[in-house]
């Protein structure tokens, strides 16, 4: 069989959606805010089932992001929820918490099932531990180098495998509101401030000036994401050569326009791959369309693709 690897990318809108599929996505991850976090907005049941027929007019797939923490109170509509995503159709779901699939078994049994445990989902073993459990996919973490990511994929033979290669990265998440309570100790009222994504805020270190860390709330807490973005478009063929399934291109926090602009260069750089194996090179060219939409103030990185973690 050829190998025809994903590119996904998450989206927050039905016309978000369809437009990242023209620019050549074909998988598009999006969630609701009571069942998901870190999405660039909100999908309801509603919107997932107006983007269907789109999806399906480009022969693409449309995962669901289940992946909250879970508490005793999200639990009480969850079958409901799951039930309904396996009526329409969706093509998986994204969960890290075990209650997700405890439910799916009875609620909505042959939805598939993407085991995305964000930072824990660090070795093989584990991955195959739920893969016993009905997930046909491991959602990386990013912290793994590339040595680490293709021996996965090496001992995963007959389970997918997602990286991440493109976007920001959430580096710490509170359940806390810690903006609001901040505010509140400088004697602000509610009110008078914002702190969603569209507000821009930045978390910057006394001793990096030059670093800033986007910061935004909601009603899963304070999220503060990377200050620097991941770009693996100059070496993609060694995630191509070890047939890595799945390719996520994180859209949180940016442009429609830029996350066009990079779906299309990964767009040309797979199907380049694709059609000429031994052939394939990078293309300066692709990284420059890149640089010319990139932010000045961020930097782009191999994010932890060549390094060796300290924890």
């Amino acid at each position: 069989m050829t190998y025809q690897p994903e590119l996904l990318v998450t989206a927050g809108s039905v016309e978000e959606l369809e437009r990242l599929l023209q620019a050549g996505a074909n998988a598009v991850l999006v969630g609701e805010e009571k069942y998901s976090m870190r999405m660039p907005g909100e999908m309801t049941i509603a919107d997932i089932e107006a983007s269907l027929p789109i999806v399906r007019s480009h022969n693409a797939k449309l995962y669901v992001a289940v992946n909250n923490i879970m508490h005793n109170e999200h639990l009480t509509d969850l079958s409901t929820y799951l039930k309904r995503l396996e009526e329409l159709g969706v093509d998986a779901i994204a969960y890290g918490d075990p209650a997700v699939i405890m439910v799916a078994r009875t609620a909505a049994p042959t939805l598939r099932l993407q085991w995305n445990a964000e930072m824990t989902s660090t070795n093989y073993r584990t991955a195959q531990y739920w893969q016993k459990r009905g997930a046909s996919r491991i959602v990386a973490a990013r912290e793994l180098n590339l040595e680490q990511v293709v021996e996965m994929k090496q001992q995963l033979p007959d389970m997918e495998v997602q990286v991440q290669i493109h976007g920001m990265t959430n580096i710490y998440h509170s359940k806390r509101h810690l903006v609001h309570h901040y505010m509140r100790h400088l004697g602000k009222e509610e009110g008078t401030y914002e702190v969603g994504m569209e507000q821009k805020l930045f978390l910057v270190e006394r001793e990096r000036q030059d670093e800033k860390f986007p910061m935004y709330e909601d009603a899963n807490g304070t999220h503060i994401m990377s200050s620097d973005d991941m770009c693996f478009i100059e070496d993609l063929k060694l995630l191509l050569d070890a047939h890595i399934d799945s390719f996520k291109i994180e859209g949180i926090l940016k442009s429609i326009s830029y996350n066009e602009t990079v779906v299309g260069v990964y767009r040309e750089a797979i199907d380049s791959y694709i059609a000429d194996p031994e052939g394939y090179s990078m293309k300066e060219e692709w990284l420059e369309r890149i640089r010319a939409v990139q932010d000045p103030e961020r930097e782009l990185s191999f994010g932890f693709f060549y390094k060796e973690q300290m924890y």
